[in-house]
C-alpha cells in the first residue's frame, strides 16, 4: 500500500473512476457495503478516483481500506463500464458542490467518466464501515432489501453477482467470506445464497470434501436445537493451489 499521505496530494485522473462491490456473509444474508449520500439521501457503491501515481489497483486497495479499515482484500477486477450516457445527471455532483469541495476544473465531477469494477470479499465481523465525504451513512444491505443505487450502479451490481457465480464455479470460495471455524451447513448456506438455488445436503458434502480445501476440526457448533455440526476450517495451502489450478464442473 502506497503512503496515503503521499497519494493525497496527487491530481486525480481526468474520466477515470472505479466502483466496488464489497460482498461479506452474515446471518446466513450475503451482504453489500452502500454508502448513503448526505445531501441527496440515494445510496451509492463505495468508489473513488484514480491518483496520477497509482494503479488502478492500488487505488482500489485505498478505496476499500478507506471504507472498511481492512488491508491485503480478496479484491478482483471485472468490469469497465463505458456507457456514454452512465455518468448524465450524476446526484453526487450536488452532493459534491453542497459540500464546498471544487476541483481546479468547476465541472470536472460532471463529467463523463469510464468506472472500473472491482468485487471484494471481506469476512463481515472485522470490518469497520466508515462513510466518505459525501455519505453520512456506510453500513451493510441485505442483497435482496437493495433498492434503487445512484447512476448504473444497480448494473455494477447485478455483474459483480454474475462474476461471482461464475467463480463459484471454477474456484473455491468461503476463505474470505466466512469465520476462521464454520460448520458445513453454514457453508452450503453460502453457496446457495450466491447461487440463488437449493442445493443436496449430501452432494454438496460430498464434492466440497473431494476439494481437499478442508479441514475437519474434533470442534462441534454447540447451543442449537439440532445436533451439533462438526466445525471446519480452510486448508489455506489447498484453498490458494484451488485458486490457482481451478475445480472442474459446476454446481
Amino acid at each position: 500500500m502506497e503512503n496515503l499521505s503521499h497519494t493525497e496530494n496527487q491530481p486525480l485522473l481526468k474520466h477515470l473512476s472505479l466502483d466496488c462491490v464489497i460482498f461479506g456473509f452474515h446471518d446466513n444474508q450475503l451482504k453489500v457495503l452502500l454508502l448513503h449520500m448526505k445531501h441527496t439521501k440515494e445510496w451509492a457503491l463505495p468508489g473513488g478516483f484514480v491518483r496520477a501515481n497509482e494503479s488502478v489497483e492500488t487505488a482500489a486497495a485505498r478505496v476499500l481500506n478507506e471504507r472498511t479499515g481492512l488491508r491485503e482484500i480478496f479484491l478482483q477486477q471485472f468490469h469497465v463500464f463505458s456507457d456514454p450516457n452512465r455518468s448524465n445527471a450524476n446526484p453526487a455532483v450536488s452532493d459534491m458542490r453542497i459540500a464546498g469541495v471544487h476541483e481546479p476544473d468547476d465541472d470536472w465531477f460532471a463529467q463523463r467518466f469510464i468506472s472500473v469494477g472491482f468485487y471484494a470479499l471481506v469476512d463481515f465481523s472485522k470490518v469497520d464501515p466508515q462513510p466518505d465525504a459525501f455519505s453520512d451513512i456506510c453500513d451493510w444491505v441485505n442483497l435482496n432489501d437493495i433498492g434503487k443505487l445512484i447512476l448504473d450502479h444497480n448494473q455494477i451490481l447485478e455483474k459483480a453477482l454474475e462474476t461471482l457465480r461464475l467463480q463459484i464455479s471454477y474456484q473455491p470460495i468461503g476463505y474470505n467470506l466466512l469465520p476462521e471455524k464454520f460448520t458445513m451447513p453454514e457453508l452450503q448456506k453460502l453457496y446457495e445464497t450466491i447461487l440463488d438455488k437449493k442445493l443436496d445436503r449430501r452432494n454438496f458434502q460430498r464434492r466440497v470434501l473431494s476439494f481437499k480445501i478442508l479441514k475437519k476440526l474434533p470442534e462441534r457448533r454447540t447451543g442449537g436445537a439440532f445436533k451439533a455440526p462438526f466445525l471446519y476450517s480452510f486448508d489455506l495451502e489447498n484453498y490458494q493451489q484451488a485458486l490457482r489450478e481451478g475445480l472442474s464442473g459446476g454446481w
